[in-house]
């Protein structure tokens, strides 16, 4: 059954750091765009960095809170992409999940996303 399996989260003070995984089967990450959301306390969906493998040759982008901190990366030989977090910051608190095609939990159907990792960065 084809599906994503995302890993990697933690607790951490501020100032450390996680590598996030996500790891497909049954389909090719590279044939697709895909991306990193985070949901908040507050159950929000923030897009927090893009990989467009299939619309944009490989562009990335990134959330404006996350961008010099936050790194995306993929391993085609794994089937994998990785979100390099660095200088964590309490307000990156949240639920991460990766999704492919990029939308958010849940937006519709015959989407793919992991089940989710919890990163906790206190003060």
């Amino acid at each position: 059954e084809a599906g994503l399996e995302d890993a990697g989260g933690g607790s951490v003070q501020a100032g450390g750091s996680l590598r996030l995984s996500c790891t497909a089967s049954g389909f090719r990450l590279d044939t697709t765009d895909m991306a990193w959301y985070r949901q908040g306390p507050g159950n929000e969906c923030e897009l927090v960095a893009r990989l467009n493998s299939y619309s944009d040759s490989g562009s990335i982008t990134y959330a404006d809170s996350v961008k010099g901190r936050f790194s995306i990366s993929e391993d085609k030989a794994k089937n994998s992409v990785y979100l390099q977090m660095t200088n964590l910051k309490p307000e990156d608190t949240g639920v991460y999940y990766c999704a492919a095609p990029p939308a958010c939990r849940g937006a519709w159907t015959g989407n793919y996303w992991g089940q989710g990792t919890q990163v906790t960065v206190s003060s």
